[in-house]
């Protein structure tokens, strides 16, 4: 019998024509899952589908019949949008993109908005820094009053990334005006390939506290990494197949200080198959078995 102890967990799931969401719940729903992440486009472009056609009250029904909180249906903003970015006219159009995305995040019913913090690739960090989270001030200006919480990423320090460890998102969620709009997204491969011990996660989870406090902790993405500790290169693994191990990703999922966040799958599909469904159900078990 599984052990299920109101586990949070579920994966990255797709968003097409024709079922749009209700595809997207449904997906997820097979995988054995509770919560949920989509991307309402592409996230190598900024092309979005009108948001009437996206089936939003079958996929809410659905949801409610599933006993799936919508706010544990978590939406992930574009890769391309980069808040840090010092050139005015991509950073405008960035304020202007992730507005529009908060506003497709309400219609749909979703509470939490992720997002990789940018990239100083024109200007220093601090400079960065501050674009960022004037951008984030400027969006909740233009969106208004909601309770949508915009999820700063931790990344994995490749290139000039911002988010690289905590510091820097505490730095930004300083200057961000609305505390209740701003939040992270722990992810775990990151974290690993920027240097943190997950081998010491306690540790690590003491050190965020400390730093930004565990409040704003808001959605975990569970991966392993291909990569060693530190290496700075961002490549996730399937569970159990890296160097994080099932094992330290286990104590993560079951921490008790973690129980109400969803958490929510980006490994690799193997075979050109997503491998969703299994590394569910050995996280419910609690038992890693070989599945590729």
């Amino acid at each position: 019998m599984p052990i299920f102890d109101n586990l949070l967990i579920g994966s990255h799931v797709s968003m097409k024509s024709p079922d749009y969401l209700v595809g997207s719940i449904n997906e997820a729903i097979s995988y054995g899952a509770n919560c949920l992440m989509i991307y309402t486009g592409s996230p190598q472009t900024t092309t979005r589908v009108n948001i009437d056609k996206l089936k939003i009250k079958e996929f809410q029904e659905i949801a409610k019949k599933n006993n799936i909180n919508l706010e544990h249906v978590i939406i992930h903003a574009q890769y391309i949008i980069n808040l840090a970015n010092d050139d005015k006219a991509k950073h405008d159009f960035a304020i202007e993109f992730i507005a529009a995305e908060i506003k497709r995040c309400i219609k749909i019913g979703a509470k939490y908005l992720v997002i990789h913090p940018g990239s100083a690739t024109n200007c220093s960090v601090e400079k960065g820094i501050k674009n960022i989270a004037d951008a984030i001030n400027q969006i909740l200006k233009k969106v208004g009053k909601t309770d949508i919480v915009v999820c700063l990423e931790t990344m994995s320090g490749k290139g000039n990334e911002i988010g690289r460890n905590f510091n820097q998102l505490k730095n930004i969620i300083d200057l961000v005006n609305s505390k209740t709009n701003i939040g992270v997204c722990l992810d775990t491969c990151h974290i690993n390939d920027s240097g943190y011990n997950i081998n010491e996660f306690d540790n690590v989870i003491k050190e965020f506290d400390e730093i930004i406090g565990l409040d704003k902790l808001k959605v975990i993405h569970l991966n392993d990494s291909k990569n060693p500790k530190g290496v700075a290169k961002d490549r996730h693994e399937n569970l159990g197949y890296g160097t994080i191990g099932f094992n330290n990703i286990l104590n993560i999922v079951y921490n008790k200080k973690l129980s109400k966040i969803p958490k929510i799958l980006e490994t690799p599909w193997y075979n050109n198959k997503p491998c969703y469904k299994k590394e569910i159900e050995i996280l419910k078990n609690k038992k890693w078995e070989n599945f590729r």
